[in-house]
């Protein structure tokens, strides 16, 4: 029997994501709360210390925050493992991870880039991270090869990005990375990475990035 889990979520936090992406391909029956961190609940503030999603919430008692621990606590205690059993491996595993959060962080800079310069050299570092992945991956499905990895459950979020920016205008993001391209649609086709959002998901990141005032937002055609 598993634990009574509820994650506290947030529509477009690419963190929330992979820990749902984690919790549907190991089939863990789970609720989302889906909160508004412009207007946080008061039970939400006195349950995260850092103010951020997701929470993972279990039995209604305890509450675990920042979402690789959450994944690892799921790994830890559930079945498949999404981790390789090798010590090495899957300590380049959890590197990968780390990339994926640093490109992330990247992504961010892009969408918020106030102007034409900052924004073309973030679109250069995109690439350059895309450049590293395509080096590093082989011509399998997923990162490691024919079975899904923790490392693909936090690219899917990440991935999903493009899909919006492509819809504003092509930024060459993949054009020298097939196999980045490749590991892209395969895990966009994935049924756990569809379903890590709401269906009102692309309609919900055009509008934020439309609001942030940045040299993006201004490529936005109504």
């Amino acid at each position: 029997m598993y634990p009574k889990l509820r994650l506290v979520s947030h529509t477009l936090c690419p963190y929330v994501q992979r820990a749902v992406i984690t919790l549907l391909e190991k089939e863990i029956p789970h609720e989302r709360t889906y909160i508004d961190l412009a207007n946080k609940p008061n039970w939400f503030i006195q349950m995260s210390p850092l103010g951020k999603v997701p929470l993972l919430i279990i039995e209604e008692e305890e509450v675990l925050f920042e979402s690789m621990v959450i994944c690892e606590y799921l790994e830890e205690t559930t079945s498949p493992k999404l981790h390789p059993q090798d010590p090495l491996k899957k300590a380049q595993h959890r590197a990968w991870i780390e990339f994926g959060s640093n490109l992330l962080n990247t992504i961010s800079g892009f969408y918020n880039a106030p102007d034409q310069k900052s924004f073309e050299q973030k679109r250069i570092d995109l690439i350059g991270k895309f450049s590293w992945l395509e080096n590093n991956l082989s011509n399998f499905t997923y990162f490691a090869g024919e079975e899904f990895s923790m490392v693909d459950a936090i690219y899917g979020s990440i991935f999903r990005y493009f899909d919006v920016f492509e819809a504003i205008a092509d930024f060459h993001f993949f054009t020298d990375t097939p196999k980045v391209k490749a590991w892209r649609q395969n895990l966009k086709v994935r049924p756990s990475t569809q379903a890590a959002v709401t269906p009102e998901y692309p309609k919900l990141l055009r509008d934020f990035i439309k609001q942030r005032n940045s040299y993006l937002s201004t490529l936005i055609q109504d």
